[in-house]
């Protein structure tokens, strides 16, 4: 068996801690998280660093991923056939929803963003491109868990955490919320993984007949929801796009 280079490893996993959770750590975090010492993570961050990988905060000392890393991915996203046909729809979706706006796709046991449109106002965002959000408790997830098989059987399989006191984590209860988003052909998630916030997904259908994506809508829950239930113009405007791309792609009507 070919033998792998330790500090590659060790700056991979810098790098793929750094792009879940918080995404701003300080250097104890890093080290403590990765089980290295103080010294070692600091070569490898300033070495990542110079590299363009990886920014200090100059004002709180954290750090997080660098723009090399956007642009490197830009070079993947650029040519992918499902971000490229859905860029006109989700840019109409923010602007007529006010909300951020996200496509994902099934990416080891989560959900890879690899679109995001910023929220059509002054305040301040940080780009999701690239993040990793979980399965189970994201409407995203659970649009994609709802119709492909693949990812329905990576969400059983791993462990399901409960991020709020909402989080649906036992089996039964996550299958009867995927049973839910199958019959209305959505998927929702209101307070489940972040407190305060509110998502509206829908699945993203290929050519042949099965799930590429999910493209979905996040925002303060008293902006996307009317009550207890998200805002029927929102869900509706998040099918749309999600029937528009589809259609792009050549897949069928849903």
């Amino acid at each position: 068996m070919a033998r792998t280079i330790q500090s590659l490893e060790r700056a991979a996993a810098v790098l793929r801690l750094l792009a879940g959770g918080e995404r701003r750590l300080g250097l104890s975090d890093i080290a403590s998280a990765l089980d290295l010492a103080k010294g070692t993570a600091h070569g490898l961050i300033r070495t990542l660093q110079q590299e363009g990988f990886v920014e200090q905060d100059p004002l709180t000392g954290k750090y997080q991923l660098g723009a090399e890393l956007l642009r490197l991915g830009n070079s993947y996203l650029d040519v992918h056939e499902l971000r490229a046909r859905a860029l006109v729809w989700t840019d109409d979706l923010a602007r007529s929803s006010g909300e951020s706006v996200y496509l994902g796709v099934l990416h080891q046991q989560g959900v890879l963003i690899v679109h995001h449109v910023f929220r059509p106002d002054d305040s301040r965002q940080v780009l999701e491109v690239g993040a990793m959000h979980p399965l189970h408790s994201t409407a995203l997830g659970k649009a994609l868990c709802g119709w492909d098989p693949v990812a329905h059987s990576e969400a059983v399989d791993a462990p399901r955490r409960a991020f709020t006191a909402r989080t649906r984590v036992a089996a039964a209860d996550f299958e009867a919320v995927l049973d839910v988003a199958r019959a209305r052909g959505w998927a929702s998630d209101v307070e489940e993984t972040w407190e305060g916030l509110a998502s509206v997904a829908a699945p993203v259908f290929g050519r042949r007949r099965m799930p590429v994506g999910a493209v979905g809508l996040t925002g303060a829950v008293e902006r996307v929801c009317e009550g207890d239930q998200l805002r029927p113009r929102l869900v509706a405007a998040v099918r749309d796009c999600a029937r528009a791309v589809s259609r792009d792609l050549g897949g069928e009507r849903f």
